[in-house]
């Protein structure tokens, strides 16, 4: 496909949470976006796999993603196994995105801290010629990591202003998650809201209203003068 952005997110809805600003930004200037979930997230304490399908496909018509996939991936029982490896690397070759975007590992979640080092394995095996992977080689230009339950000092940050309230109609589409019972402290009704405001506090070290953090396991470097 070609894809300009892919995001990688361990269950429906995390890709959202983590960027979906950064997503609705790159579409309205017209580079081509995708959430790849790896699980169906049938683990969860609210929701059920068909509710979640349904409103991960919500989500992604308010975002106007150009792609949305499952792997299927058994949830809580994420890991950098041989055999999820090069599934996930076989996507990447199909999907030929320029940036892949994932969980950052410094989480509360085991699958979360999971997903980051095996989208990490992935994206490198993913541009290797005799990795037992089926597709083309390709290498990735650019990864990155979205921060989740978990504070985290970022290496620079978006600014998805013009695009905060997009960003929140996507995440609410997860009825299941975002109303009702609290689960966890970010499954309830409060969670939104709290990303909301992180998303206010970058924006106003960036010197804009609202802004999504974003970590790279490289130096971003940039002249000062």
């Amino acid at each position: 496909m070609g894809l300009d952005v892919l995001v990688v997110a361990p269950h429906p809805d995390d890709g959202e949470l983590g960027c979906g600003g950064l997503l609705a930004r790159a579409r309205a200037e017209r580079q081509s976006t995708g959430i790849l979930d790896l699980t169906q997230g049938e683990m969860g304490s609210k929701g059920t796999v068909e509710i979640r399908a349904q409103e991960a496909a919500e989500a992604s018509r308010i975002l106007g993603l150009d792609y949305r996939g499952n792997l299927g991936l058994p949830d809580g029982a994420l890991a950098d196994t041989e055999p999820q490896r090069w599934a996930l690397s076989k996507v990447i070759r199909a999907l030929r995105p320029r940036l892949v975007i994932a969980p950052y590992e410094s989480d509360r979640h085991p699958d979360h801290t999971a997903a980051s080092r095996l989208c990490a394995a992935a994206v490198h095996f993913a541009g290797l010629r005799n990795a037992p992977v089926e597709g083309t080689p390709h290498k990735v230009e650019r990864l990155l990591f979205y921060p989740g339950n978990y504070p985290a000092l970022p290496t620079l940050a978006v600014d998805i202003s013009d695009y905060i309230e997009v960003w929140e109609a996507a995440v609410r589409a997860y009825r299941s998650q975002f109303e009702g019972e609290r689960v966890s402290e970010t499954v309830h009704a409060g969670g939104v809201e709290a990303r909301r405001a992180l998303r206010r506090y970058w924006g106003n070290l960036l010197g804009v209203q609202y802004a999504e953090p974003l970590l790279s396991p490289v130096p971003w470097l940039t002249r000062v003068w």
